[in-house]
């Protein structure tokens, strides 16, 4: 009959304390639970090796036991005596309650007792019960829609869900929805969903934090005398003022005209750069005009 070490069964070493023992009885046997792996003969094969473990190596007397006589089983007196009168030299274990004597190791019933059996915990105890799995998705917006709060509605996992989206997302923000994952096993909480948010490359407006930048283009007599201009913003056009000599590259802000503070209630400002247009095909006149304009500028006369 081999020896099996149950250290090595969960991935810990011999120094791992009782924490870390749970730990990593709780992760392996999420990953290999029946419920997880339906009709899966390897992974339940894998489950009871497990929980087999966990029996000896989380209650603190067995693993001490174990520890002392494990690898010399066969030659223990202790165990020989036991054995001749019948009872099981470990005396049992605390608060388990036993089912199929099939399901556990040769190995663990030599020592532990041929009475024993498999520990309802697998399926009914609190270590049988696990959270559902994460799940996790993505959510693509435009820039428009980011900026405002409406329902949405999408597909996970064969499951439509629809949430009311806050304005002032950020891109690559995740939101995450409770209870939204899959369902728990054996009574245990139901995972979670996590929403990524990405918000497309915007062809008007650049976001910054929660500012706005954009560019508009005036033609030279604009920028020279002055004028109005149309300006985009998110929640529509605007007229804007355009200054006298206004220089090619001059920003202007327009003040809560930018993106919505995520749940805030407030707005980032707008921030817009102006680009001067040269004019095409000019008749000679109006050549002749901007000649005499460049000597008028030239010899410092304004009249």
């Amino acid at each position: 009959m081999a020896y099996i070490d149950y250290y090595k069964v969960l991935g810990v070493d011999k120094s791992a304390s009782a924490k870390e023992i749970k730990k990593a009885y709780r992760q392996l046997a999420r990953k290999y639970h029946p419920d997880m792996n339906p009709n899966d003969k390897s992974a339940e094969q894998r489950f009871k090796e497990i929980n087999e473990a966990y029996e000896v190596l989380g209650n603190s007397k067995n693993r001490a036991k174990y520890d002392k006589y494990g690898k010399d089983w066969q030659h223990s007196e202790a165990f020989e005596n036991a054995q001749r009168q019948g009872r099981n030299p470990f005396g049992g274990f605390e608060g388990a309650t036993y089912t199929n004597e099939n399901d556990f190791s040769d190995f663990f019933k030599e020592i532990f007792g041929k009475e024993a059996g498999f520990a309802r915990s697998n399926y009914g105890s609190a270590y049988g019960k696990f959270k559902g799995q994460d799940l996790q998705t993505v959510l693509s917006l435009s820039l428009a829609e980011a900026a405002t709060t409406h329902p949405v509605t999408f597909s996970v996992n064969g499951k439509n869900i629809r949430i009311t989206l806050p304005a002032g997302v950020q891109n690559n923000q995740q939101i995450k929805l409770k209870g939204y994952g899959t369902e728990g096993v054996n009574g245990g909480p139901n995972g979670d969903l996590y929403i990524t948010i990405h918000i497309h490359p915007d062809p008007i407006f650049e976001r910054v934090g929660n500012d706005l930048k954009t560019k508009v283009t005036i033609d030279m007599y604009t920028a020279i005398l002055g004028g109005e201009v149309q300006v985009n913003t998110l929640s529509g056009k605007v007229k804007l003022k355009v200054k006298p000599e206004t220089q090619p590259g001059t920003t202007v802000r327009l003040k809560g005209k930018g993106f919505p503070v995520y749940k805030e209630g407030a707005f980032g400002d707008l921030f817009i750069t102006y680009t001067v247009e040269l004019p095409k095909n000019l008749s000679d006149k109006q050549k002749q005009l901007l000649e005499q304009m460049k000597k008028l500028q030239e010899n410092g006369t304004t009249a």
